[in-house]
C-alpha cells in the first residue's frame, strides 16, 4: 500500500463553524455541526474554507477574555495598597545586635573532625538556631581574623573563634563564632562589613 497526501485526496465538502466564543473550524458538510458551533454560511473545499477563516479570525482570544480585556482597560482596578506599617529589623540587623545561639551545621553531620576539616578548607557552616525556622549559614574563613589557640580538636575540648565573611540579603557581612568544641555550639554574630568607597 503506497502513502499518499491525504490533502491530495480530500475531496470533502467542509463547512465553516463557530462557537459562542468567536473561534471558528471546519466541520464536514454532511455531519451534523458538533454541540455548541454554529454555521457561518461558508463552504467548500479544505483549503477555501481555511483561507477564508484566516482572514475573518484576526483576533484567536476567546470572546470572553477579550471581554474581560477591553473591561480591564475602560476600568482598570486600582493600584495596590502600598503596605507602609513599619517592619521590623532586616535579618542582617537582627544577628548584628548582640549574641545569639548557634550550633555547627557541617555535613553531613557536625562533629570536630569535620569541623576540622572545614577550617583547614577554608569554608564553615554554623546556625543562628533563635531565628524563625534557623538561618544556616556558610561562610568563608578568615584565617588571620579566627583564633583556634583555646581549642583542642584531637580531645573536641575548649573553646575556638571562627570569623569569615559572606553576603546576606545583598550586605556583605562578617560572621563572629565563638564555639565550644565539646558540644559543638556556642555564640555568634554579625558584623556589617564597610564598602570600600562608601
Amino acid at each position: 500500500m503506497s502513502l499518499q497526501n491525504s490533502e491530495d485526496e480530500d475531496k470533502t465538502i467542509y463547512k465553516v463553524v463557530v462557537n459562542h466564543e468567536e473561534q471558528y473550524s471546519i466541520w464536514p458538510e454532511y455531519k451534523a455541526n458538533p454541540l455548541g458551533w454554529n454555521d457561518v454560511g461558508k463552504v467548500g473545499p479544505k483549503a477555501e474554507c481555511l483561507a477564508y477563516i484566516k482572514e475573518v479570525w484576526t483576533d484567536m482570544r476567546p470572546l470572553s477574555l477579550r471581554k474581560k480585556m477591553e473591561e480591564m482597560a475602560r476600568n482598570p482596578p486600582p493600584p495596590a495598597p502600598v503596605d507602609n506599617t513599619p517592619k521590623g529589623p532586616s535579618l542582617v540587623d537582627r544577628l548584628s545586635t548582640g549574641d545569639h545561639k548557634i550550633v555547627v551545621s557541617q555535613r553531613p553531620e557536625p562533629t570536630v573532625k569535620a569541623l576540622k576539616e572545614a577550617i583547614d578548607n577554608g569554608y564553615v557552616r554554623v546556625k543562628f538556631t533563635e531565628t524563625k525556622g534557623g538561618t544556616e549559614l556558610g561562610f568563608k574563613v578568615d584565617a588571620g581574623a579566627s583564633d583556634l589557640t583555646g581549642g583542642n580538636f584531637d580531645e573536641g575540648t575548649g573553646k575556638v573563634r571562627i570569623v569569615g565573611g559572606l553576603t546576606l540579603d545583598y550586605v556583605k557581612v562578617r560572621c563572629i563564632a565563638e564555639i565550644d568544641l565539646k558540644t559543638l555550639e556556642g555564640v555568634g554574630h554579625l558584623e556589617k562589613v564597610a564598602e570600600a568607597g562608601a
